[in-house]
This record gives structure tokens, sequence and C-alpha cells, in this order.
């Protein structure tokens, strides 16, 4: 499956952003779909995660709350909803898929578990 990640920006601290990951090819349906972030000299941070099926979500501590992971099977499309934005969420973002799993936490988190990754899109939050 071929992921193409949008709507990174420069937003203000408080502010809201929404990034969208369109997918192609074989059936999205059947992928687990996670969100990372990586920060430059940093290894990627897990974000989100929403299984195949789309009941099972998954957030870093440091997003609950603020951040909900969305998917929508029929237009193959997934979506990461960002708010409150704060400046240490500066990173540029990336979505993921993997083959369907039983959910756990760990498979989900885990960036070395998914084999499918998106250009990444850059998200720039100011103080």
């Amino acid at each position: 499956v071929q992921l193409v990640e949008s709507g990174g920006g420069l937003v203000q601290a408080g502010g809201s952003l929404r990034l969208s990951c369109a997918a192609s090819g074989r059936a999205f349906s059947s992928y687990d779909m996670g969100w990372f972030r990586q920060a430059p000299g940093k290894e990627p941070e897990f974000v989100g995660a929403m299984g195949w099926r789309g009941g099972t979500t998954y957030y870093a501590d440091s997003v609950e709350g603020r951040f909900s992971v969305s998917r929508d099977n029929a237009n193959n499309m997934g979506h990461l909803q960002m708010n409150s934005l704060k400046p240490e969420d500066t990173a540029v973002y990336y979505c993921a898929a993997k083959w369907g799993a039983s959910p756990s936490y760990y498979t989900y988190s885990n960036h070395r578990a998914y084999d499918n990754w998106g250009q990444g899109t850059q998200v720039t939050v100011s103080s």
C-alpha cells in the first residue's frame, strides 16, 4: 500500500491542524494505520494508531486528549486531528500501515512493525 500525507504547516501554539493520509494499492481496510513523528536527530515517536477495523485506537501519553485518529476505509483515507498544539509537537509527521493484526499497544506503537510509510509532512508549532 502506498501512502501520501498532507495537511502539515505552521500554526501558533493552541491552534489545530488536520493531517490526512491517502492510501492506494492493496486494500487499505486490511491494514492497521499508525501515525508517528520525528524531530531532527531523534527516533520516530509513536503518536496514535487505529486498527484495521477502525474500532481500536491507541495514543501516546503526550497527545492523549488532544489528538484523534480516524479513518475512512471506503475512501482509503486516514486522518490525524491535532488540537491544542504545543511547540513540542513540532516534527515531521508520518502515516504508516501494517497488515492487520490483533490489537495491542506494543504492536501498534512500535514503528519497526510498520512496513509501509508515507513521505512525511512538516508540522511546526510556534510559541
